[in-house]
């Protein structure tokens, strides 16, 4: 079991946010917005499920399950909190979140389901946000300078969310889930992220004017497939999750550990 620590990020929200500020680039903008707007809905489901999940359990496997489970369902609950401020500001920029309504939509289907089903989408959608993280704190120069706080914002989530990666994955063994069903679960889920994100991104360049601009698609580009790009680094990860041996902790989080133990002046631990 993994010991979560609850931290309270010390970022002010108010300021506004600046039209480009994620390095000047449209396309990365776009792109970190898009997840954002994801984020409140997701974090929902998320701490739903696990919370489900761990009810499900057998008495002495609750106890074990329980400090982890609170940590998770902790710091979901305060990503959810800094991110539902984020995307306030967005709104003002006149961006559209079209992610929310739609996953609120295709979540009902859920209802009354086996809740392995939803542990297991929920370790598909960790396993996403993990090598995400892992990404951006390996190059968080992708981020820019020209907004500091969401530079932090970012990376402490990202933190975050390699610390936790196992939470999810761990409760669906021990209710019993196997292989087949997490495989399947992961195949749709790849397929549903990667639309989803593609489609409030263009969605969020539109609004912003930016969709039709060459630099846009240069830098899309550069970001995805160029020598530190984002599918390029993250492909080989993302495949791991398909063998049947697998476990997120053979994946390194020694980035999120540095950041955290380099970064502690930007939280605070919440004790219970």
């Amino acid at each position: 079991m993994t010991d979560l620590v609850v931290r309270r990020l010390l970022v002010d929200m108010q300021a506004p946010i600046a039209r480009h500020w994620c390095a000047g680039d449209a396309f990365r903008t776009a792109l970190f917005n898009a997840l954002s707007m994801s984020f409140p809905v997701g974090e929902q489901f998320f701490m739903d499920s696990v919370r489900n999940g761990f009810k499900a359990l057998p008495p002495e496997l609750q106890e074990k399950f329980r400090a982890e489970v609170q940590g998770f369902v902790g710091q979901e609950a305060t990503h959810r909190r800094l991110h539902s401020l984020y995307n306030a500001h967005l709104e003002k920029l006149g961006l559209v979140n079209d992610w929310d309504a739609r996953a609120r939509e295709r979540l009902k289907v859920l209802q009354g389901q086996d809740v392995r089903h939803w542990v297991a989408i929920t370790a598909a959608n960790e396993h996403f946000t993990a090598i995400l993280a892992d990404f951006l704190l390996q190059h968080p120069d992708l981020l820019g300078d020209q907004d500091p706080r969401l530079v932090t914002l970012w990376l402490w989530h990202s933190a975050e969310e390699s610390e936790h990666k196992c939470t999810a994955f761990d409760l669906y063994r021990a209710l019993g889930g196997d292989h087949e069903w997490r495989i399947r679960w992961m195949k749709r889920i790849t397929t549903i992220f990667l639309f989803d994100t593609l489609r409030q991104t263009v969605l969020n360049l539109k609004r912003d004017g930016t969709l039709w601009k060459w630099s846009t698609w240069r830098g899309a580009a550069l970001y995805l497939f160029g020598r530190r790009g984002l599918v390029r680094l993250t492909y080989g990860p993302w495949r791991e999750y398909f063998r049947r041996d697998f476990h997120p902790s053979q994946q390194d989080s020694a980035a999120s550990r540095r950041w955290l133990a380099e970064h502690a002046s930007e939280y605070v631990p919440v004790t219970a």
